[in-house]
Order: C-alpha cells, then structure tokens, then sequence
C-alpha cells in the first residue's frame, strides 16, 4: 500500500497551489463575481460528469442549503438532478445536449455556470458552456493540468488544477469549491 505516498502527493498540490498568486487572484475573483450574482437576484448553476457531478452537487448544496451559517438559501443547483429531464434528454436528443438544454431553459444573463470536469474534454460540458456564453452567462471552469483543453478558450476563468490524476484533481476541486462557498457565505451574510 502507498498511503503515506498518497496523503504527501495530496499535500504537496495543495502546497503548489497555496503558493499560486494568479491562482488566489482567480478565486478571489470567483468569489466577488458569485457574491455580486446572487445579490443581483442571479443564480449559479453547476455541471459535472461522475465524480465531478459529486462534486457539482455537493457545492451546489453547500450553496442552496447553508456552509457554515443559518442563512437564507441561495440560489444555486446541480443541473444533473433531474433524472427525469436527463434521461428524457439523453434519450431524445443526445447525452451530450443534457446540460446545454438545461441551461437554454433556465441560464440566463447575470447567472453563473461552474463547470467542473478533470479531463476539460467532456462533449456535454463543452456544450453547456457554449450555451452559458451565449446566453451571457459567467463561466467559470474547474478542470485539471492536461495540456490540451477545450475547456480553456470557452471559461471567463479556469481554475485549471497541477495535476492529471482524477482522484488528486477532484480532492483539489473540492477545496476551492468550499473556500469559495465560505467566502460567498460571509460576504453576503456577515458583512
């Protein structure tokens, strides 16, 4: 077993990207960006594929239900919830149409999409954000460190993570979806 190589290669990301300067400017950009939507009356939409739709989901939550406050909720979702649309989509149009319809019913000017997906190549999420730019939408992506990225010409702002390893990828992910969720929370709730 390789435990301890596992936690220290965890460690030594999270210390490359706490060494990043470009890196905090992005998520502090983030952060004022979803703060300004959801004071706005905007929403923020999520998508993912597998563990990265987790990912999206648990963010979203952390979003629309509380972080570390009672709040009120904000307005965010995890467009993969609806089973029923996702499958009715899958089935009529094709699996890689799934997000790009969601955001053409609901995204609108003003809201935000965070895409995340560790490989920056996933056709249903390359559609989604094309969707999201044009209805004028904020795009933030969250992807790993592969060279070629799709993602990259089509995000406002990509947080593009130092690594190609899935599972590195997405503990990484969820680090800055949390520091972003509890600085949003603050901002609109404690300032």
């Amino acid at each position: 077993m390789e435990i301890r190589k596992q936690i220290m290669d965890s460690i030594r990301l999270k210390q490359i990207i706490l060494d990043d300067k470009a890196l905090t400017e992005q998520l502090t950009q983030c952060i004022t960006w979803m703060t300004s939507t959801f004071r706005n009356g905007g929403k923020v939409l999520f998508c993912g594929n597998g563990g990265s739709a987790a990912d999206a989901q648990h963010l979203s939550a952390e979003l629309s239900g509380r972080f570390y406050m009672d709040r009120p909720p904000l307005p965010s979702e995890a467009l993969h919830v609806n089973s029923s649309f996702v499958t009715a989509t899958a089935n009529d149009h094709a699996f890689e149409r799934v997000f790009e319809r969601m955001i053409q019913a609901i995204g609108k000017e003003g809201d935000i999409l965070v895409a995340l997906s560790t490989s920056g190549a996933s056709a249903n999420i390359i559609r989604a954000l094309e969707a999201a730019k044009t209805a004028n939408m904020k795009i933030i992506g969250m992807t790993g460190g592969s060279k070629e990225n799709p993602m990259a010409p089509l995000c406002d702002i990509l947080l593009r993570m130092p690594s190609t390893d899935t599972a590195r990828v997405q503990e990484l992910h969820m680090l800055l979806g949390h520091i972003i969720c509890e600085n949003v929370e603050s901002q609109l709730f404690t300032g």
